[in-house]
């Protein structure tokens, strides 16, 4: 074979004349001759086997080269063919290239059949993916044609023959075939062939869904290959930053690649290069990137997830981004940061480096926390939230970690205040500190361990140091004094002794050579010296073959020294013993242990210093988190949610106040949040764990009762909606909770009051969910709670009651007969006698049980009207027995009048409750009146009618239209309705407190205790009068009318909080039953929003909020006084009243059309409200102001108002207003129009810098025409200012005039010219000119004063001058709106 065949880089290139010995394709052969010519590739295969490619290269080159025209099946067929070529040659080069005795031509041969094959089939699977793709895109709109089936047929075959060619390539691509090409280089072109194929299969939409999963792998495989053995590194490279700058779909596909080669191909470089390409990127080419930013991002992360450890040398080229301006090239780095740290650098075995890089990269990451961009920080939270999951968070930066998480709850992203409740809840479950974090729980120990660390510090600073020094050191300290004294001894005239050492000489002899050497030792120790040497010079001659002296068999200074120091230090092996047998014992051991001891009681100090750190961390999130239950996102509410239940179980302190503030979420009408508590709570209290039954039965049971333990109202029917599924269930635990509750409640087990309490009405919730339960064991109830006991614990029987309550028809809401029971049942006996024993008692708690009683009563029996009578005559006569029995004291006994004052005392009480009870009665009579006796006339009425219209016969046609014509009228119901209606308000007017009713006997008395506070001071006294009052008021319009100056008089004369804040409710609940009479009293229920007790604004603004949000009460200006609780110092108080606007502001209008007059009366001097209180509220009510319209309309009003104020302050404040709307173009063109109004007060700094706001603020967004609009008036504005109204005025005359004198010849329209009133005579202005109405003159309060004890006979009521005439009665129509 004399040619080579070279991979082309174009198809064409196959064509032309080449180099010499190059391949070139002789004969295109058309459409028409290809079958033929294919079948004979087909013979010459079966015949010559994958050689048959270079005879028959043509043929697949023909067919490539007509792609596109010729049919499916002979794109088919040789795609068939090169797939066995292909296969061929991977089965028959193995063997060839092993042999290793291929020729040259054999060589040439093979290699030239290679490329053309691979050539061949790369080419034809780049043309068959593209009319795929093309297929798909033209196919995909329409159905049901024959055509598109096909099409669709031809689309299904090749995805399954896509993943056969793939294999194809990987097993000859395998294969050592480098060897076939001189010296292994393989060419470029040859490679780019391949490579090429992949990338463009990668380039197929639907590559990175599931199904196509096989491929992406296969592809991702034969370009591994590439890259290992065929030099394709850099061309990979390259190629990935291509294919993610162009197909943003690509990046997991990438990424999932690249990890692939640097782990299973072992190419780790490339994990490297492509970094450095994306880290080399600036910021200018990032921004023309587009959608490739997005995908470095995701490829970035996901690389980092798969590869963690092999990005790390290469990270620091990624890190210039975290300063760059991409917030989605940032995420991506802090994600790979937050990888490395859980999977790479974490636990205790790192050395310094990683320790080092660690603490780096944490760094960073905390850094970012406070990210300029919301998306970062949220991201950054959730890569800390999976390094504390991880649990490779170091110990040392929990705190500081928490610390900035509990910031991030005030971001204003949502998403990132949710990562951050995500984030504190992973602290807390993976906390490394205890189960239990409360810091009041670790106060105790902590103080405890603290003081003990104290005493031990104390301990060993009283302990005297001792020095721990060697004996070498000991000698090399004494050796030159040794020296010396060595030196002065050997000196021949030195040999003097004196009797001492005669005497040691003669103790010598009875020595031995140990003692001896002992002896020498402690006179070292003790500086003796001399004797030291001395002795040590004569053992010598004493012991000659003693170990010890064996070295002064040569006398000498430097001998006799070595032998003093062996001695003294004492060998390492020899003699440990002779050298320390008489030194004094050293403390070392002993001062090792004393702190080691002190070590540890400082890590244990150390470590609850830490837990209560975090403890007190968590609550102050709790705080926070609590109050987001009731955000209007749900996600924040979902995770707040969470994050209770979380902090609950480890029993953080003050976390079962946020497990109690989202109960009444129950009520949520979203759906999540609902469900989302609900399964809060189940698994809190009704999931319990125990080994049995019994056992989880206690449990759920002591949970629940400590939830209910001080619990409102409020609290208990929410709770009820979430447990009374759990008591419809049957269950074994459901039956051995009730059994449990009876036993409790029964007291037949040992248990406290409280959960006595909550065990009843527990029971209560059940009941409410099968009646029987407590019907069945009423006389149960009535003996443990209601009998002879029950003035012990009138709690108890309160809650009692309330759980018999929930077996009535009022509370369980059924149809049909009414359930009642009868007059002389054993329950309202004891009711009566408990009641009326209570009457004559001080209990502080009769008063809600007997509340709770007569509701029972009217609720549940036959003639409550007959019982609750003869219960108000048992009720009074008790009281005056009470009266008579100490009316007739003894007068020798009370000569100081003590005796007296107490039974004063307990009468007043004692009437105070009587008064309660009746007020009860009437308020429960009125109520059945309305609703039980109403309803049962409704029943009994319909119950009547289908009665009738069985029995009656059929009637004439006519008679039979015209009644359809009535019913569909709806004139029958109605008219029968407004019947019973009437015939219910006549009972109210005529019987209740007609002669012979008990409850008229007190309405005078009740008038003359509220009317006469100086004589009945008793707070109790006044403070039931006055709700029984109200409570009489509530039966008719008369009696309402008659006493309605009295109750408005102790609204605002009483001493008593308490007393006007009970008054607020009730006058709240008669103006919704009698609107027009407290229409004109409407300014008096505002004047209470400043009272001075805080209770009673709180009272004032939920009463007032209910009123005007239900449209009960028309919003007038006195709003005002709303606005101003916005600053009140009670947070409870101010967050009531922006929740006021922020409802209102739901309302079309209401905040626009109230805002003129708010302005006014709060800048009003008489106020004397400060500037920056009024801007803080202004800056509130304008955020309300949204809609484009209103705000133009809002200047020009505002504008105007500047005409009417006369103060300065007025003029500053209306200035401020008009800075705070969000002006446009249109609100702009209206400021200019208004020009006239303020110019004149431009002089004034208050007036000049708000508006001077305005325009910078337009002209910072404004286009460059209008923004000439806006410098022009700023000029204008400056130039007033500093020059004054007057001289600017004249100024543009004369240049009005220059102008004019200018153009003679080309005379203009003269133009008006408004002249200044500044220091001139104000033209007079006519009041029909102005927009703003006239303030109307305020009504002068007069002066109303209580009577004393003395003046017992006039009331301390309103004149009737005094009451204000109901101008126009209250229509129940919807408001005005603002029209656009």
């Amino acid at each position: 074979m004399s040619w080579d065949f070279m991979v082309p880089v174009c198809l064409d290139d196959l064509v032309k004349s080449g180099a010499v010995n190059q391949y070139v394709v002789q004969d295109v052969l058309s459409a028409k001759q290809l079958p033929s010519h294919i079948n004979s590739f087909k013979a010459a295969m079966r015949s010559q086997g994958p050689l048959s490619i270079l005879e028959h290269f043509d043929t697949a080159y023909s067919v490539l080269k007509h792609c596109r025209t010729v049919d499916v099946a002979v794109k088919e067929d040789i795609l068939e063919l090169l797939i066995q070529v292909v296969r061929g040659l991977s089965v028959s080069l193995p063997t060839l290239l092993m042999a290793g005795t291929l020729s040259a031509v054999d060589r040439k041969q093979q290699l030239n059949a290679v490329k053309m094959s691979v050539f061949l089939l790369c080419k034809l699977t780049e043309m068959l993916e593209s009319d795929s793709n093309r297929e798909t895109i033209v196919t995909a709109p329409s159905k049901g044609r024959k055509k598109d089936k096909a099409a669709g047929k031809d689309l299904l075959q090749w995805d399954s023959e896509r993943d056969t060619v793939l294999q194809c390539l990987t097993q000859l691509l395998q294969l050592d075939i480098r060897t076939l090409w001189s010296l292994s280089l393989v060419e470029e072109e040859f490679v780019s062939c391949v490579t090429c194929c992949c990338y463009k299969l990668l380039e197929n939409p639907t590559i990175s869904h599931m199904k196509n999963k096989s491929t992406r792998d296969a592809i991702i495989h034969v370009l591994g290959i590439m890259v290992k053995k065929y030099n394709h590194m850099l061309g990979a490279c390259v190629k990935v930053i291509q294919l993610l700058q162009h197909f943003e779909q690509l990046a997991s596909v990438c990424a999932q690649a690249v990890a692939a080669w640097s782990t299973e191909y072992g190419v780790k470089a490339i994990v490297g290069e492509i970094m450095r390409e994306i880290g080399q990127k600036s910021s200018e080419e990032l921004a023309r990137e587009g959608s490739g930013v997005k995908a470095f991002s995701s490829f970035l992360s996901e690389l980092g997830t798969l590869v963690p450890e092999t990005m790390i040398p290469n990270i620091s080229v990624l890190l210039t981004h975290l300063e760059g301006e991409s917030p989605s090239l940032r995420v991506a780095v802090c994600e790979i940061l937050g990888e490395v740290l859980v999977r790479v650098l974490s636990g205790d075995k790192l050395d310094d480096s990683a320790r080092a890089s660690r603490d780096r990269f944490l760094d960073t990451l905390q850094e970012h926390i406070h990210d300029a961009h919301s998306h970062v920080r949220a991201r950054v939270l959730q890569v800390y939230t999976r390094i504390v999951n991880s649990k490779a968070l170091p110990l040392s930066r929990y705190t500081e970690v928490m610390e900035l998480t509990v910031g991030r709850l005030g971001d204003k992203s949502v998403n990132v205040c949710k990562s951050a409740i995500q984030l504190l809840a992973a602290f807390i479950a993976h906390n490394p500190y205890s189960c239990k974090l409360s810091s009041v729980d670790l106060k105790k120990p902590l103080e405890k361990e603290m003081a003990k660390l104290k005493e031990m510090r104390d301990a060993q600073a009283e302990q005297v140091p001792v020095a721990v020094i060697t004996a070498t050191d000991l000698w090399d300290a004494m050796k030159p004094e040794v020296e010396l004294t060595v030196k002065a001894l050997l000196e021949p005239g030195s040999e003097e002794e004196d009797d001492e050492e005669e005497e040691e000489e003669a103790a010598e002899g009875d020595r031995s050579d140990r003692d001896t050497a002992v002896q020498i030792a402690q006179f070292l120790r003790e500086s003796k010296y001399k004797k030291a040497v001395g002795l040590c010079m004569r053992a010598h001659s004493l012991f000659p073959e003693s170990s010890f002296f064996s070295d002064l068999a040569d006398l000498n200074a430097e001998s006799l020294i070595n032998t003093l120091a062996t001695l003294f230090k004492g060998p390492e092996e020899e003699t440990p013993e002779a050298v320390s047998t008489d030194a004094p014992p050293t403390p070392q051991k002993e001062s090792e242990g004393r702190e080691s001891e002190l070590k540890k009681q400082e890590m244990l100090v150390q470590y609850l210093k830490d837990t209560e750190c975090f403890a007190l961390q968590v609550e102050r999130a709790i705080a926070v988190i609590n109050n987001m239950l009731y955000w209007k996102t749900t996600t924040i509410v979902q995770e707040a949610v969470q994050f209770c239940v979380t902090a609950f179980e480890f029993s953080v302190a003050d976390s079962v106040c946020g497990v109690r503030k989202m109960l009444p979420l129950v009520w949520s009408t979203d759906v999540t949040i609902k469900d989302a508590v609900i399964q809060a709570y189940r698994r809190l209290y009704l999931n319990p764990n125990g080994e049995n039954t019994r056992a989880k039965a206690h449990t759920l049971v002591d949970s629940l009762s400590d939830l209910m333990v001080d619990a409102s109202l409020g609290t208990i029917q929410c709770l009820e909606e979430i447990v009374q599924e759990f008591f419809s269930s049957e269950s074994a635990l459901q039956t051995s909770v009730m059994q449990v509750l009876w036993e409790r409640f029964s007291g037949k087990r040992e248990t406290k009051a409280l959960h006595r309490r909550a065990a009843v009405l527990l029971l209560g919730m059940a009941g409410r969910a099968e009646r029987e339960v407590v019907l069945s064991n009423l006389d149960t109830l009535c003996s443990v709670a209601l009998g002879e006991k029950v003035a012990e614990d009138y709690l108890l029987a309160r809650d009692t009651l309330i759980t018999i309550t929930n077996i009535t028809d009022h509370v369980r809401q059924s149809k049909g007969v009414p359930f009642r029971l009868p007059m002389d049942h054993h329950l309202f006996s004891c009711l009566s006698q408990a009641i009326a024993d209570g009457v004559v008692q001080s209990d502080p708690h009769w008063q809600t049980f007997m509340e709770q009683a007569v509701r029972l009563i009217y609720f549940l029996a036959e003639s409550p009207d007959q019982l609750c009578s003869r219960l108000l005559q048992r009720s009074a006569r008790l009281l005056l027995e009470q009266i008579t029995e100490g009316g007739e004291p003894d007068q020798s006994q009370l000569q100081e009048g003590a005796s007296q004052v107490s039974e004063e005392q307990v009468n007043c009480v004692s009437l105070a409750q009587v008064l309660s009870l009746c007020g009860a009665v009437a308020f429960w009579q009125v109520s059945h009146l309305e609703r039980s006796v109403s309803s049962e006339l409704r029943r009994r009425r319909g119950e009547k009618e289908e009665k009738e219209e069985k029995e009656k016969a059929p009637a004439s046609k006519k008679g039979a239209n015209d009644s359809c014509v009535e019913e569909e009228l709806g004139l029958v119901g109605a008219s029968a309705e407004d019947t019973e209606a009437e015939f219910i308000r006549k009972i109210c007017e005529t019987e209740l407190l007609a002669e012979g009713n008990m409850l008229s006997a007190f309405l005078p008395l009740l008038v003359k205790v509220c009317s006469s506070p100086g004589k009945y001071s008793h707070p109790q006294l006044t403070t039931a009068a006055c709700l029984a009052l109200s409570q009489y008021m509530m039966i008719s319009p008369a009696v309402c009318k008659d006493h309605i100056r009295l109750l408005f008089t102790v609204l605002e004369k009483s001493q008593l909080p308490v007393v006007r804040a009970n008054t607020i409710v009730a006058l709240g609940d008669l103006t919704v039953r009698f609107p027009n009479i407290l229409e004109p009293w409407t300014p008096n229920l505002y004047a209470r929003l400043s009272d001075e007790n805080a209770s009673v604004r709180l009272t004032a603004i939920t009463v007032l909020t209910q009123l005007v949000l239900k449209d009960v009460m028309k919003v007038k200006g006195q709003v005002s006084e709303v606005a101003v609780l916005l600053l009140d110092p009670e947070p409870h108080i101010a967050s009531l009243a922006l929740n006021f606007f922020n409802e209102l502001s739901a309302k079309d209008n209401a905040i626009y059309n109230l805002l003129p007059d708010i302005i006014s009366r709060l800048s009003d001097p008489e106020r004397g409200m400060n500037e920056e209180d009024f801007n803080t509220i202004m800056k509130q009510l304008f955020s309300y102001i949204t809609k484009e319209r209103q705000t133009e309309s809002l200047v020009e009003k505002l504008c105007q108002r500047f005409r009417t104020a006369k103060t300065e302050r007025q003029w500053a404040d209306l200035a401020v207003s008009l800075s705070l709307l969000s002006v446009c173009e249109r609100g702009f063109k209206k400021l200019q129009e208004c020009w006239d109004c303020y110019s004149d007060k431009l002089a004034e700094p208050g007036v000049y810098q708000p508006l001077l706001s305005i325009a910078a603020k337009l002209r910072r967004r404004a286009k460059p025409q209008f923004k000439a609009q806006v410098e022009d008036y700023e000029k204008r504005l400056t130039a007033v200012h500093t020059k004054g109204l007057e001289n600017v005025e004249n100024e543009e005359r004369e240049q009005q005039a220059d102008t004019q004198s200018q153009n003679l010849h080309t005379p203009q329209a003269p133009k008006s010219v408004r002249r200044t009133t500044r220091g001139r005579g104000k033209p007079k202005v006519d009041d029909s000119d102005l927009v703003t109405p006239r303030k109307s003159r305020a009504r002068p309060k007069p002066a109303i004063t209580f009577t004393s004890d003395e003046e017992e006979e006039e009331d301390a009521v309103m004149a009737e001058s005094e009451t204000p005439k109901v101008t126009t009665p209250i229509a129940r129509t919807r408001r005005t709106r603002l029209r656009h």
